[in-house]
């Protein structure tokens, strides 16, 4: 069974969270211009339909590569604790981590679905594992293992197999595009080399203005489908914000043991957790935090209330962007009177401010004056 029908992945970072994710998926491999064969031009909906449905595809049992992880997010961005140092150089261990610094290192797919990421840095090594179940990252600069696993979801999970794997029919896929293109701009295949293999890449962007996000671009093999190459781009500039790319790429069984951590005894263990939608109405949840949207497509900005306590501290746990150690560095602007935390980065903005007992965390793939713009109307 292609391995491709399989995969349980979204799209990560980040996650940081990824995120990332973004839109990037746990599965991309990399961009490494070569000298390779390029496949022979073909509609997109053809090219995805025959590259699932390749024989090559039946045949993988796992991927193996070396990547390089291309990371300008937060490149610019004035965090505290940058340099080093001892103690509590918070923003140093979150700037030097290869995850927001980039870096090079292995990534491998095992048959199931699982993923392993293994990026080296000066500090040490940042493992990230994917079990279909849980998310683990270990960062050995802070020595922490976080975990989190994401709520399941409702039915359940389809079997491994089952007819749910079947390759879609042309059709199928060009209706899939067409709804697709209702909401963004769906490039064709581009026939590429890629990691010295055939490949197929399109992009996909935003039909809408006003937004700092510019698209996402995504190669995969012509021969079986893999995804050898993910990267987002910022409206900004022609060079990708985050990309992760393979040297050398081979297809081939994967040992379970690869996908096994096995951090120092003494390793912090933070246990990553989103808001339980069961319980009861928001009625009775007053100090949960609310959210307000503002505009309409890519370019919709987010605020975040929450209750604040008399010393500050938010009433639904965690802290504000202005009064973390990351953002003791960050661009202070000034919202109605009260100062503001300000994170800019190439695909959006960040804005924390308290005012009255009340928390506010003001977000959108926009530019600081947008954000700020609607911060102040608050």
């Amino acid at each position: 069974m292609n391995i491709l029908r399989r995969l349980p992945l979204s799209r990560l970072l980040l996650l940081c969270a990824l995120a990332l994710v973004i839109g990037v998926s746990a599965t991309a491999l990399a961009f490494a211009v070569g000298s390779g064969p390029t496949p022979p031009p073909k509609p997109l909906a053809q090219a995805i339909h025959d590259a699932l449905g390749g024989a090559g595809g039946e045949q993988i049992q796992g991927v193996s590569a070396n990547v390089t992880l291309t990371d300008h997010l937060l490149e610019g961005a004035s965090l505290a604790g940058g340099g080093g140092g001892g103690g509590g150089g918070g923003g140093g261990e979150l700037t030097s981590s290869p995850l927001i610094a980039g870096g090079s290192g292995r990534l491998w797919l095992a048959k199931d679905g699982d993923v392993r990421l293994e990026l080296q840095s000066q500090q040490g090594d940042t493992q990230v594992i994917y079990d279909g179940h849980t998310l683990t990252v270990y960062d050995a600069a802070s020595n922490t293992v976080y975990r989190y696993t994401p709520p399941a979801r409702e039915g359940g999970s389809g079997t491994p197999g089952g007819a749910d794997h079947e390759v879609p029919s042309i059709a199928k896929i060009e209706e899939a595009i067409a709804h697709l293109s209702k909401h963004a701009d769906v490039s064709g295949a581009t026939p590429s080399d890629v990691a010295g293999h055939a490949a197929y890449t399109v992009r996909v962007s935003p039909n809408e203005a006003g937004s700092l996000f510019g698209g996402v671009e995504l190669s995969f093999d012509a021969g079986n489908g893999v995804p050898l190459r993910a990267a987002v781009y910022s409206s900004t500039s022609a060079a990708p914000v985050i990309e992760l790319a393979a040297t050398e790429i081979s297809y081939g069984p994967v040992s379970g043991s690869v996908f096994e951590i096995n951090p120092p005894a003494n390793a912090k263990v933070e246990e990553i957790s989103t808001p339980s939608s069961s319980g009861a109405h928001p009625a009775h949840k007053g100090d949960k935090p609310t959210i307000t949207t503002h505009g309409h497509g890519p370019s919709t900005i987010a605020v975040v209330e929450s209750k604040t306590n008399e010393k500050g501290a938010q009433g639904g746990g965690g802290e504000s962007l202005a009064s973390s150690r990351y953002g003791e560095g960050l661009p202070k602007v000034t919202i109605d009177g009260v100062s503001a935390s300000e994170l800019r980065t190439e695909l959006g903005t960040l804005l924390s401010f308290e005012r009255d007992g009340v928390r506010y965390l003001v977000a959108g793939s926009v530019t600081p004056a947008a954000v700020e713009e609607v911060a102040r109307g608050l």
